[in-house]
């Protein structure tokens, strides 16, 4: 073989090597620190929008199955658990369905007793404080304006919710109890939000995939962030770089 040939060779084994050292970091890091996601739905607004990008931290409840790509079966339960809070936002995968992703807010703890009545969350009997916040037009400046209100859970965390429908058919609810080992989850946009008062029902921990911790980058328009052409008009850069 000649010297040339050698070299050349010598070239395509460095290249594969970096290559296979690159997924192995990239896996490592979707595993174990980060992993990305994009939020295809309504269901946070105003909180997260359609368009927007965000990094989940993994470690922030230790791992499961769920943590790792694919979900493997190769082991029960959570290693290094550390429960959400009240007030995270969360991504986790949907209890009928495993394959698919859902993000919404932690609202109920196992053994709390969680009830909507005429629109206030109640949590253990006691309504929380819920105040009126500015009016929201959503993506069109020329749209109707829809009514906010700021609620702030017994932890102290607060954040904004929508409400469309002042009787919306989640707005009075039976008292869903949280068995243990599980959490009740609610979408920001009361009224536009499939979440533990319907279908998805309470959820184990050992769902849950991640803590939602910032929001990187936002498009509008169902621009793709990789179209820098559309950046111009369809960037929101005042949610670049947020902390949730």
């Amino acid at each position: 073989m000649s010297e040339q040939a050698t070299k050349k060779n010598s070239s395509i084994g460095e290249t594969i090597s970096v290559i296979v050292q690159a997924l192995l970091l990239a896996i490592l890091l979707r595993t174990f620190l980060f992993q990305p996601f994009s939020i295809p739905s309504g269901s946070m607004i105003p909180t997260l929008l359609v368009g927007d990008y965000l990094f989940v931290s993994k470690f922030s409840y230790g791992y499961s199955r769920y943590s790792i790509p694919f979900a493997p079966n190769v082991f029960e339960g959570r290693l290094w658990a550390d429960e959400p809070e009240r007030g995270d936002i969360a991504v986790f995968r949907l209890p009928s369905n495993t394959d698919i992703d859902y993000i919404k807010r932690v609202i109920g703890l196992p053994g709390d007793r969680i009830q909507m009545i005429n629109g206030v969350l109640h949590i253990n009997g006691d309504a929380v404080k819920r105040v009126r916040g500015d009016n929201w037009r959503g993506y069109d400046k020329n749209g109707p304006e829809i009514p906010t209100y700021v609620e702030t859970l017994p932890n102290g965390v607060s954040y904004t919710t929508l409400d469309i429908n002042p009787l919306g058919s989640g707005d009075n609810t039976d008292v869903f109890e949280v068995p243990p080992g599980h959490f009740f989850m609610m979408g920001d946009n009361r009224d536009n939000s499939v979440d533990s008062r319907f279908d998805v029902g309470f959820v184990p921990f050992e769902n849950f995939v991640g803590k939602a911790s910032v929001l990187f980058f936002s498009i509008k328009n169902e621009s793709h962030p990789l179209a820098v052409w559309k950046w111009p008009s369809d960037l929101r850069a005042g949610r670049l770089f947020q902390g949730l």
